[in-house]
């Protein structure tokens, strides 16, 4: 694609790295007592349920802390996993489908508070932002079924859980929900713009 995607994968590299190093006494401590990884996964879904029951109730800011706390389980089931006896292809799917539903469910909820205000617009935006997320997903996945690598796009997972965490925390849903849509959306025609060109140069 273009000069910056290698920079802006090597990034995202690092940081998870340096989180991952963060996560480690955490992952140390569930490994002694035996926690499983998928354990970690469905706490993580749980957590999401909980975030959108409060983002629902009107209570954005303690949604988005419970919702950030359940995301950063996503780095400590990977972690887990590869600290015992290495990822299942059970656990991978797990974890996609709890991250599908977690951001799914906390989506859903601030659609439903738009819908009391009646700010139908931003409430249909929701509905954009959501179906242009699972673009981002499938793109990937449909890429990778055929043998195309496709981690490219500017907003993968971790960088919409970063903007809807911090429009729940500044109270700015409006602009995390758009940016979320907008970007989602150029990162799905990045990811098939990929995939056509790698496919083509085959």
């Amino acid at each position: 694609m273009t000069a910056h995607e290698p920079s802006m994968e090597t990034l995202r590299e690092q940081l998870g790295e340096g989180l991952r190093r963060l996560a480690a006494p955490l992952v140390g401590l569930l490994g002694r007592l035996s926690v499983s990884p998928n354990a970690v996964t469905l706490a993580g879904g749980a957590l999401a349920l909980v975030a959108a029951g409060l983002v629902a109730a009107g209570r954005p800011l303690a949604g988005g802390v419970v919702f950030l706390a359940g995301s950063a389980l996503d780095l400590v089931d990977g972690a887990l996993a590869r600290a015992g006896r290495g990822p299942t292809p059970f656990g991978a799917f797990l974890d996609s489908t709890v991250d599908r539903l977690a951001e799914g469910v906390v989506l859903a909820a601030v659609a439903y508070r738009f819908a009391l205000a009646g700010e139908a617009v931003h409430a249909a935006g929701v509905v954009l932002a959501l179906l242009a997320s699972v673009l981002v997903s499938y793109t990937r996945a449909r890429a990778e079924a055929l043998g195309v690598p496709c981690r490219v796009g500017l907003m993968t997972r971790p960088e919409r859980v970063v903007v809807l965490g911090a429009g729940l925390l500044l109270d700015l849903l409006a602009p995390a929900v758009w940016t979320i849509a907008a970007l989602s959306a150029l990162t799905a025609a990045q990811r098939a713009l990929h995939t056509w060109r790698t496919l083509s140069g085959r």
